[in-house]
């Protein structure tokens, strides 16, 4: 980006900070980034990603500061490599990570094309025998944000999902990727596996799993990538 264009956009930022209700926190968690991050951008010291305009527009409520440039959706998007998703693997949350997210260049998705995507690493083998289309370790998952469609798509069974659970007030946090079954009065999330160690996550309406864990659907897989070995 041009100096120019950087400095009108930063200006932009610290304005719609400015209302009432508006703040650092509240933009960085609208991102998805830690706080910091907020801090280094609105110094100089951060490039402002052309991908995180419309979101910025969004959590500010204001329109782009120049209302003559053309909103072009382009073919190819942004996602975001979220993490390693493997069953029973309880991993401890750091809420001071301050590092740079790694990002890959994504088509944009078909139906929901301003989703944000999620990218998860599969560790583990408790989806090697789903029907048609198994997932090995070493696959890499392609998902939408549910938060972003959940007013869109209606959880349905047969749904495959990175389901996230959570312990201890949320310090510890497992992602793992299941196929969804719905019922009356719960929901539950199978491993499809041939390693029977791998049981499902039944989750009632009260969406609290067995021993109090925190369970919730956190993106629709729509993509399964996997790279050839030998390069």
């Amino acid at each position: 980006m041009a100096d120019e264009f950087t400095n009108q956009y930063l200006e932009w930022i610290r304005e719609g900070l400015a209302q009432p209700g508006k703040t650092q926190i509240g933009l960085a968690h609208h991102l998805g980034i830690a706080h910091p991050q907020i801090t280094q951008l609105l110094k100089g010291r951060r490039n402002l990603k052309v991908h995180e305009i419309p979101k910025i527009a969004e959590y500010l409520d204001r329109p782009l500061p120049n209302s003559e440039v053309k909103q072009v959706v382009p073919a190819m998007t942004i996602g975001r490599v979220a993490g390693i998703v493997e069953a029973g693997a309880f991993r401890e949350v750091d809420e001071f990570d301050q590092s740079e997210p790694v990002e890959i260049a994504l088509p944009r998705d078909e139906l929901f094309p301003n989703a944000r995507q999620l990218v998860f690493d599969v560790a583990g083998d408790s989806m090697n025998d789903l029907r048609p289309l198994p997932i090995f370790p070493g696959s890499r998952l392609v998902g939408i944000a549910y938060e972003d469609v959940e007013h869109l798509v209606e959880l349905r069974s047969g749904m495959i999902v990175v389901v996230q659970r959570e312990r201890d007030g949320g310090h510890f946090r497992e992602w793992s990727v299941k196929q969804l079954e719905l019922f009356t009065d719960r929901a539950e999330f199978h491993p499809r596996s041939t390693n029977p160690k791998h049981k499902p996550i039944v989750v009632r309406r009260d969406h609290e799993a067995d021993e109090g864990v925190r369970v919730a659907v956190i993106a629709l897989v729509r993509r399964v990538m996997n790279e050839m070995p030998g390069f």
